[in-house]
This record gives C-alpha cells, sequence and structure tokens, in this order.
C-alpha cells in the first residue's frame, strides 16, 4: 500500500509510523504464533489449551501459574512472546502521536501539542494498570 504524498505532512508521518509499526508488529505475531504452534518453549502447552477454554479468567491464571495484569511479561515463554507482540501492536498509536508531536511543536499548535501528550499520558496510564480494580 502507497501512502499518497499529497495531503499534510503531519497525516502522512502519522500514516507511516502506523504502516510500518502494524507491518513489524504483525510479522513479530506470525513468527511467535508459528514458534508456539510448533512447540518451542510454551508456558502452556498448547495439546493443554482446550482444557482451559471453558474456565473463567481467574481460573486460567491459577491453572496456568501466571498471576494477573502484567505479570506475563516476567515469563520468558513463547507463547508470553504472542502476548507482548500483540501489546505491541496495541501500543502503535502511542508511537504514531509522538512522532507527530514534534511537527506540531514547531508549528506553534500549542493545543495539538498538548493534546498530544495528554492522549499519550492516559494511554500509557491505562496500559499499565494502575487503574484497574480487584486485583
Amino acid at each position: 500500500m502507497e501512502l499518497n504524498e499529497a495531503g499534510d505532512p503531519i497525516q502522512r508521518r502519522y500514516a507511516r509510523w502506523l504502516a510500518w509499526g502494524t507491518r513489524v508488529g504483525l510479522a513479530f505475531l506470525v513468527l511467535a504464533f508459528l514458534a508456539y504452534l510448533f512447540g518451542i518453549a510454551p508456558h502452556v502447552p498448547i495439546d493443554r489449551l482446550p482444557a482451559l477454554w471453558d474456565l473463567s479468567a481467574p481460573q486460567v491464571l491459577r491453572e496456568t501459574g501466571v498471576r494477573p495484569g502484567w505479570h506475563w511479561a516476567t515469563i520468558y515463554r513463547i507463547d508470553m512472546l504472542v502476548l507482548a507482540t500483540i501489546a505491541l501492536l496495541s501500543s502503535i498509536s502511542i508511537a504514531c502521536v509522538a512522532a507527530v508531536l514534534p511537527m506540531f511543536a514547531k508549528r506553534g499548535d500549542r493545543v495539538f501539542v498538548a493534546i498530544c501528550i495528554l492522549q499519550i499520558a492516559v494511554l500509557v496510564l491505562a496500559a499499565s494498570g494502575l487503574l484497574s480494580s480487584g486485583h
């Protein structure tokens, strides 16, 4: 997919970052999933998954020995790499907004700079898990 060179440079930069971030994230996701399918060092063996499908999320966490929240990121197994690539894909918008923020600053668009900073802060805070309850 080619980006149209006409239009606002800010939109083009955002689109370029989004396109490349998505491609890289999807490539990592496919590679990690294939490694998991071939059984390369999983935390939860693939043949055990059907037994977990009917369980609630807290039961799955208990059965697999994973604590809630970001604890999965400390388990260095291939199935957790799949989760990491999903987290990467979901955070691409943060990188895109950060990439265009200096362009807004250079233009002197203080309102857009403030909006970008607030958007990044809200997304990072939401991803951090600090606002979650019941853990």
